[in-house]
């Protein structure tokens, strides 16, 4: 007898238990069996035809496992994986299905391959309420925790957090106490950016992205107003506060300036802001915005 009649008649003796295991189950629990016996009789059909609709195996594994049947599931999962489905869908259905066998350490072990393997989705696993059944457990946790520095580096890496001091809703005046307009300053993209939104008190508005440029580390703003003033700037954080050079390019005329900045956090909580530009190639500098900034109430 070859090795393949082997495994085929082993197959079929598996299935002919199930199926007798199946039918055996109490009258009160016949929904259950009902189930039980139609992924049997499934699997049966698909190995029979030798499906290689690997979403129909997995499926099916899913199917089975809600149903209990946890031997068909693994199964039927095998198959999924040798028929092109995804190895993270693999993966998380393997931890569910270890989940549902009462098996949380191999459910947490089938998280860590996939970990190891470059997933960082972990907002997938959180808000999976068979995965996030785990929450408690605490290797499970420091799982999570250290998927998340991952998934989310810009909250946990160094530099990210420089400019936070500039973050909020503002009142800005200029040196002598006039009013000049309103600024909002919110973070997005999970801490990547600052965005900027301002408006004068004339009814001029414009906005600003603010970033850490991870491969030169240096802070970067993009800024674009209604009326066509463009500021292309990058720098760091130094003793003074955040300062930034580059340009001011203003669409009107199509000329283009040295530019640089400075955001000074001072003691009494407010921020002040400094623009200056160079009309002589960078060799002397003049004031071209100065405000303080002071926090809504």
């Amino acid at each position: 007898m070859t090795k393949n009649n082997i495994k085929n008649n082993s197959l079929r003796l598996f299935l002919a238990t199930l199926s007798l295991a199946a039918c055996s189950v109490a009258p009160v629990g016949q929904l259950s069996a009902d189930v039980f016996d139609d992924v049997v009789a499934e699997f049966a059909m698909l190995e029979k035809n030798g499906s290689k609709a690997g979403q129909d195996w997995f499926n099916l594994a899913q199917k089975a496992r809600t149903s209990g049947n946890f031997e068909i599931a693994a199964l039927a999962l095998d198959r999924a994986a040798n028929n092109g489905v995804s190895p993270v869908g693999i993966g998380i259905e393997k931890s569910r299905l270890k989940i549902a066998d009462d098996n949380s350490d191999g459910a947490i072990e089938e998280l860590k391959i996939l970990a190891g393997q470059g997933f960082t989705s972990v907002g997938a696993l959180t808000s999976d309420a068979v995965i996030d059944s785990l929450a408690g457990n605490a290797e499970y946790d420091a799982l999570i925790e250290s998927m998340t520095v991952q998934a989310y580096p810009c909250r946990h890496q160094p530099g990210f957090s420089d400019f936070d001091f500039w973050i909020g809703e503002w009142d800005v005046a200029v040196a002598n106490g006039v009013p000049a307009g309103t600024n909002s300053i919110q973070p997005a993209e999970r801490g990547c950016l600052l965005i900027e939104n301002w408006a004068n008190l004339g009814g001029g508005t414009g906005m600003s992205i603010n970033y850490l440029d991870k491969s030169t580390d240096q802070w970067v703003q993009i800024w674009n107003s209604e009326g066509g003033s463009q500021i292309n700037i990058r720098g760091g954080l130094t003793d003074e506060g955040m300062r930034m050079e580059g340009f001011l390019h203003t669409v009107g005329n199509g000329i283009t300036v040295p530019f640089r900045a400075l955001w000074t956090p001072l003691p009494d909580g407010r921020v002040r802001q400094f623009f200056e530009q160079s009309n002589d190639g960078g060799e002397s500098w003049t004031p071209w915005f100065e405000g303080f900034y002071t926090r809504k109430n």
